[in-house]
């Protein structure tokens, strides 16, 4: 059967959540949507994931969450990763990190795959990305499988992208919350857009409180990371799947 899947940029505090409550439920309706997974980890005051702020998410049609380089941040990640298969940390963190980097969905039949990934180029230390996603094809069987690759450098996640063409559904980068206009199809059939955006304040610095962010890059003082205010918008791409559950189209989602 056709199905289509939603990919929802990193949620960005509680005006990316509140911008969920308001869309999500009626966009479900209007996009006649068969799987939501959200990037998560900045949705507790923007940097880093709790139960509440999850759970936030689950209520308003989000399937599964996904995460990056401040999984950790929050003290109550470490038990909700490791209770919650919807919730998934890196798969690339190095062994003896709880929970788990990949979930098997099922869902009216369709099994539905999804990856979190760490970048290394910029990033902090991480297992490799490439060789971990390697692994991990050979332990999982399923028609959909949906990567988000969480990375700073481009030519990383071009690469990746590349390297995975014709072995996954869809390669979606996050972490740099800013949206690019290159959503393709890649030549062996792999639907790939190198950063899908984020879900926040309209007015920051990549979600972030703008006079704090400023302040920070005219002084090179530290300064404490905080969610910006005000009107949000969400970024999202739409994942178009066929009768054999073959990726069709990737189209971006602005609202």
């Amino acid at each position: 059967m056709p199905l289509n899947i939603l990919f929802i940029g990193d949620v960005i505090g509680r005006p990316g959540r509140k911008k969920l409550r308001d869309v999500l439920p009626s966009l479900r309706r209007e996009l006649d949507l068969f799987f939501v997974v959200a990037n998560g980890e900045n949705l507790a005051g923007g940097l880093g994931i709790n139960r509440k702020v999850a759970q936030e998410l689950f209520d308003v049609g989000v399937d599964a969450i996904t995460t990056g380089n401040h999984v950790w941040r929050n003290k109550e990640a470490y038990a909700l990763v490791q209770e919650d298969h919807r919730v998934l940390r890196p798969l690339n963190l190095p062994p003896g990190n709880p929970g788990n980097g990949y979930g098997v969905y099922e869902k009216e039949g369709v099994k539905i795959a999804v990856f979190c990934l760490l970048g290394r180029t910029f990033m902090n230390p991480a297992e490799h990305p490439f060789l971990t996603m390697d692994k991990a094809l050979e332990e999982i069987s399923a028609p959909i499988k949906i990567v988000d690759f969480h990375a700073e450098a481009t030519s990383e996640k071009k690469a990746l992208g590349y390297y995975l063409d014709g072995r996954v559904s869809a390669v979606l980068g996050t972490h740099t919350h800013v949206t690019t206009a290159d959503e393709r199809i890649l030549p062996k059939g792999t639907l790939y857009i190198t950063d899908v955006g984020m879900t926040g304040p309209k007015e920051s610095v990549i979600g972030m409180d703008v006079e704090m962010a400023v302040r920070g890059f005219l002084t090179l003082m530290p300064f404490r990371f905080t969610a910006g205010k005000g009107e949000a918008e969400m970024n999202a791409v739409l994942l178009k799947f066929d009768d054999n559950l073959k990726p069709v189209s990737i189209e971006r989602i602005r609202r």
